[in-house]
């Protein structure tokens, strides 16, 4: 007898009309799973019966997308539809290529490569994107004192509270986008997959209400700690990125993954910030010279 996907991936006719014999055998196997969404594949994705499946479609490659084995972990790379080999700006993939994605994701605060994060350096890391010292200090003592002990080398907690870069992956928590594995590689799939469940309009990335139905749909039962860390993620991830249209752009939140935007951001604050001391001196000069 003929499998599933032998009779079910035979073209991409749904209904009872203008169906081969071999699709009536199909629907004589499965039902009407063949006739599902997505049209033409051995599978469903979505079925009426239960809403949820619908209203929240799953990343489905095409035929010529440059992704290719999207459901496959990414040890060095971050890799999406529209960037198929991560972010090569900079060399930045080429130079990180002895790094997971998730201890590159954290590599900016190491900003001595000694592969340990001291709370100072979270705290500087946080200024340099022209945070203020309530929000730098705050967001320090969430980072630090939670993800410190979870990346201990021993039993026994660090006192000083460092992050260190070698067990990153040991702060992978639930309730997340699920895009990092236990290991600290990335999959493209679950990336794709929740901007395509969470990104109304097709806007090419997500909104305030987006964020928001994302963090409810991707909540695990009595998971109190993911739930507040991702929620926690996305806020500074909005912060930072303080789009002027309210949407977080998919590219960009691609880079917050591999860590690749940190230190652009900080860049780009301190650009702004020489371009407004210099401002500011021309201004008193010609006041100066006024008076």
């Amino acid at each position: 007898m003929p499998s599933y996907a032998q009779v079910a991936a035979i073209n991409g006719t749904s209904g009872h009309e203008g169906r081969s014999e071999k699709m009536e055998h199909g629907y004589d196997l499965v039902g009407k799973a063949i006739d599902q969404y997505p049209p033409g594949k051995p599978y469903s994705t979505s079925i009426v019966e239960v809403p949820i499946t619908c209203e929240r479609k799953p990343y489905i490659p095409q035929e010529h997308d440059a992704l290719i084995d999207a459901g496959t972990a990414r040890a060095t790379i971050a890799p999406s539809k529209e960037s198929p080999n991560g972010t090569t700006e900079g060399d930045w993939a080429k130079n990180h290529s002895h790094q997971t994605v998730v201890q590159q994701h954290a590599a900016y605060w190491d900003s001595d490569n000694d592969g340990i994060i001291w709370p100072q350096d979270t705290y500087r890391g946080c200024r340099n994107w022209g945070w203020n010292p309530v929000l730098a200090g705050l967001a320090t003592f969430i980072i630090n004192v939670n993800l410190s002990y979870p990346t201990c080398p021993g039993f026994m907690p660090d006192p000083f509270f460092r992050i260190y870069l070698a067990r990153m992956h040991k702060d992978k928590h639930g309730s997340d986008s699920m895009s990092f594995d236990n290991e600290g590689r990335f999959i493209p799939s679950r990336f794709e997959d929740f901007f395509a469940k969470y990104d109304r309009g097709n806007k090419g990335g997500l909104d305030v209400w987006d964020l928001l139905r994302a963090h409810k749909g991707q909540r695990m039962a009595f998971d109190f700690f993911g739930w507040s860390a991702s929620f926690l993620e996305w806020l500074a991830t909005y912060l930072l990125l303080w789009p002027e249209d309210g949407v977080l752009r998919k590219e960009d939140v691609r880079r917050v993954f591999d860590g690749s935007i940190f230190q652009w951001k900080a860049d780009e604050h301190l650009a702004k910030k020489r371009r407004s001391q210099y401002q500011r001196q021309r201004n008193g000069g010609l006041q100066s010279r006024l008076f």
